[in-house]
């Protein structure tokens, strides 16, 4: 375990990284700045393609930066990434576990690799196993785990040399809602127990229920960083949605104009409008609409959500681009 440390678990200062194609540069990552302070968990939100995955193989010495600056777990990610390498746990998309030997066994090598005497790592791999609820797979073939057991023990790899900083790259894609609440809980168990965690992920309710900081990316840039709730709250007052019978511009040039409707969009017949307070604003939105003589199909009125934040933020929806 690397040595106690003062300030930021993870700093970045104009981190980009550029790749080579046949039709030139392309900027993956622009300009990243972070700060992630240790004990938390820090979520990095954003669709597939936006620069999340770059980002963290960047900071997991996989991908040498194009430029700028970070400090990873105490060490110089550029000068030094022997000693971040040593300082973090790293968990991919896909995994990395050996199908044909057992969990007890791979957990065990990982530790060997690490350094760790063979008596040792099998004391380590015994407390993973339990730890991660795998006790009783732990001498199956991996090959004939579930998908929820598969990346429990993934994290446990990634958790052999007892690193104070674990980056998990989508850590519950493809994993059944049952899979997905264990691996909260384990996230959650972990952050308590003193480890740093940067996840990254596509999907809104993980970022907003486990994440104590997130940064929103989309194209390679930051676009928003705060806790959820203080992103939430960049966006004033409640939504009210409306789906409309016919071109939508009419109602939106009639409502926008209000003293209630702080914000005000149109698209594909549905009308969005940020207002003071939904449950006062919507009999009159009502009242107007059927003066008017026009006619709704579907209205609500929500709280605003991480989804919205990235709607204001880059004029699309999450839930739209992501898969």
């Amino acid at each position: 375990m690397a040595a106690a440390m003062d300030g930021p678990m993870i700093e970045t200062r104009g981190l980009r990284k550029s790749f080579q194609t046949r039709r030139g540069v392309v900027e993956a990552v622009t300009g990243v700045d972070l700060r992630v302070a240790a004990r938390e968990v820090f979520g990095f939100l954003g669709p597939n393609g936006a620069g999340k995955t770059t980002t963290l193989r960047m900071l997991a010495t996989l991908l040498p930066p194009s430029g700028g600056e970070a400090t990873v777990a105490g060490a110089d990610l550029r000068r030094e990434p022997a000693a971040v390498r040593e300082r973090i746990g790293y968990v991919g998309q896909a995994g990395g576990a050996d199908t044909q030997i057992s969990g007890r066994s791979e957990l065990a090598f990982q530790g060997r690799l690490y350094g760790m005497g063979r008596a040792a790592a099998e004391r380590r791999a015994a407390e993973m196993l339990e730890t991660l609820e795998l006790t009783e797979c732990a001498d199956r073939l991996i090959g004939t785990y579930s998908g929820g057991q598969k990346r429990r023990l993934d994290i446990g790899l990634g958790l052999m040399h007892s690193p104070r900083l674990l980056f998990l790259d989508e850590p519950t894609t493809g994993l059944d809602p049952q899979s997905r609440a264990r691996m909260w809980d384990e996230v959650r168990r972990l952050r308590d127990a003193g480890t740093t965690v940067f996840l990254t992920t596509h999907y809104l309710e993980e970022a907003d229920a486990l994440c104590d900081h997130l940064a929103i990316i989309d194209h390679g840039r930051i676009v928003a960083e705060g806790t959820p709730d203080e992103l939430k709250r960049q966006v004033a007052g409640d939504l009210v949605t409306l789906g409309l019978a016919g071109d939508p511009g009419a109602a939106l040039d009639l409502l926008r104009s209000q003293a209630f409707v702080r914000e005000a969009s149109a698209e594909g017949g549905v009308l969005r409008l940020y207002v003071e307070r939904g449950e006062t604003a919507l009999p009159a939105i009502l009242r107007l609409l059927d003066a008017a003589g026009l006619g709704l199909t579907t209205m609500s009125v929500s709280r605003p959500s991480l989804d919205d934040v990235f709607l204001r933020q880059t004029g699309r929806s999450l839930r739209e681009v992501a898969p």
